[in-house]
């Protein structure tokens, strides 16, 4: 387990800051992010599991999953990827949905830019989140969002220790 960890969260911009170091190479962590096989097996929140119902991974292009939790409840989100440079970063708008992908009118949409920095056999991921408004954010880290987005980055940790 690597101890270089930052979660900050400002409400008033509207922004949280995340970075994580992983030990292991650039290539790797990148995969684990992109290819849905392998998001299924971290993104999720233990007992929570994500599932993907179709992924293409381009600009344009979109995720469209849910959350299932132990009772067999489903919350489906839609991610929309913004920018991409190969192994280095990508960029998305996300927001909750049906799972048909349609998000209602009003939904908040959370902006994220995820950095792949190669430092050695390491790798940092540096994720800054932007929000259109001061509620969405708010709802986000009542919802428990640093909790269940830090059980995700530890189980991508066990992940890439394979």
């Amino acid at each position: 387990m690597t101890n270089n960890f930052v979660f900050e969260k400002d409400l008033s911009a509207k922004k949280i800051h995340v970075v994580r170091e992983f030990n292991a190479p650039i290539e790797k962590v990148w995969k684990a992010w992109t290819d849905p096989a392998l998001l299924e097996k971290w993104w999720g929140p233990k007992p929570w599991v994500a599932k993907t119902k179709t992924m293409d991974f381009k600009v344009g292009g979109a995720w469209l999953y849910y959350m299932e939790g132990p009772e067999g409840q489903k919350f489906w989100s839609y991610v929309k990827f913004t920018a991409i440079e190969n192994g280095s970063r990508f960029a998305a708008d996300t927001a909750f949905s049906d799972e048909h992908g349609s998000v209602p009118p009003g939904t908040s949409v959370g902006h994220w830019d995820n950095k792949f920095v190669a430092a050695g056999d390491k790798t940092k991921v540096v994720v800054d989140i932007s929000f259109d408004d001061e509620a969405a954010i708010k709802m986000m880290v009542e919802m428990g969002f640093e909790g269940g987005f830090t059980i995700g980055l530890n189980q991508l940790d066990e992940l890439l220790a394979f």
